[in-house]
């Protein structure tokens, strides 16, 4: 047996309609001062919004929306606004950035200082001493798998710009609920790239050098759901219950495996690129992974690494429902169906959001190689962006 460490996971609460029971969870009941983070529109918009107020007539609701991933002084001023109000429990409803920016405001309300001094590489190196704010976190979105993690990632966009996290076990929420009925209005193009983030996260951690028996397990299990829903959740089963169940279930799985498994090349491009041009995270995600795949393929091939070759190959089975072939023919399955998915769903090029090839040595010399199947030269690295230039 491998020795491991698994981190915890929130209380999870998880069938359609599970918004309609949230007034009665304790947690909910004692709260007299609510704190409610949510995106720019889609919640607000739907009919789950008014019924939310509704069951919390008689508690003191206090709004924040979240229009874009959270920068330090985002996060400073919604603390700084509500720490007056006496809040006494935070609820997050919407995507992966209104989960990092509730994450966040709950950890800062108990603190004097500003979340600069705490963020990891870039802050004062202070350590949070954990005491936060209870936490309910309610994806919109299966992307991200923010919901399950301890961490809140914050960006600031810039050429001295970053993307990194404060982080302490308790940050992680007290209770998720998953409500599959919260996505069914979600954009095909967010649903695209949300998706992709997560097919991201349950690769990039099943082949990771930090995986175990127990992450690779969950790992296959969120793609097996992945596969059955993905490309028809983004287009004509868009309403589907089920397929957005499987999805959200995916996005769920991923959050678990990375927090314990850790990611691949593309997520340390998610932290170089995410600070360097304002591209969502999820587009970057997608837009990376198929060359990233193909290039840890080539060079596992060349090194003759069968460990995780069969791993790809795996997967290339599971996401193409064919039965598992030799090696070599199923990985260059699973190459063929992500290229024909950023295809056929239009995910944008770097290029669209500013980057240019003059950009890309800076990016790599700060892009982190860690847990990656392949231990990739910056050369190697700055292949695959030039690819999705």
């Amino acid at each position: 047996m491998v020795n491991f460490n698994f981190a915890k996971v929130p209380q999870t609460i998880f069938h359609p309609g599970s918004i309609n029971e949230i007034d009665s969870l304790h947690i909910v009941k004692s709260a007299k001062n609510i704190l409610l983070v949510t995106g720019a529109n889609s919640f607000r918009n739907s009919k789950h919004y008014g019924k939310l107020l509704e069951k919390m007539v008689n508690t003191n609701i206090y709004e924040t929306r979240v229009v874009r991933e959270p920068s330090p002084e985002s996060i400073d001023n919604e603390v700084n606004k509500h720490k007056e109000h006496d809040i006494e429990l935070v609820i997050a409803i919407g995507g992966g950035s209104v989960m990092d920016a509730g994450k966040a405001i709950s950890a800062m309300l108990t603190q004097k200082d500003s979340v600069m001094a705490y963020i990891e590489g870039v802050g004062e190196g202070k350590i949070h001493n954990g005491d936060k704010i209870p936490l309910i976190a309610i994806p919109t979105t299966s992307g991200t798998g923010s919901e399950t993690t301890k961490n809140a990632v914050l960006s600031k966009v810039g050429k001295k710009g970053f993307k990194k996290s404060i982080r302490h076990e308790n940050f992680v929420p007290d209770i998720v609920m998953l409500d599959p009925e919260l996505m069914i209005n979600c954009p095909s193009n967010v649903t695209a790239a949300s998706g992709l983030d997560a097919l991201t996260q349950l690769i990039g951690s099943y082949v990771s050098t930090k995986g175990y028996p127990m992450t690779d397990a969950l790992a296959v299990s969120g793609i097996e759901y992945f596969g059955k829903s993905f490309l028809s959740v983004c287009k004509d089963e868009y309403d589907s219950i089920e397929k957005r169940a499987s999805m959200a279930y995916a996005s769920y799985i991923s959050g678990i495996t990375l927090a314990n498994a850790g990611l691949g090349i593309v997520h340390g491009f998610a932290s170089s690129v995410g600070g360097y041009a304002d591209i969502p995270h999820g587009v970057l995600c997608g837009t990376l992974l198929p060359e990233a795949v193909k290039l840890n393929i080539k060079l596992l091939q060349e090194q003759q690494d069968e460990i995780y070759l069969k791993k790809y190959a795996k997967v290339g089975a599971i996401l193409t429902g064919s039965d598992e072939k030799d090696i070599d023919t199923s990985c260059k399955e699973l190459v063929n169906i992500l290229e024909y998915w950023i295809n056929e769903l239009k995910i944008p090029r770097l290029k669209e959001f500013g980057i240019t090839e003059k950009d890309l040595d800076c990016i790599v010399k700060a892009t982190n190689n860690k847990n990656n199947p392949v231990n990739l030269s910056n050369e190697q690295m700055k292949s695959i962006l030039l690819s999705r230039l």
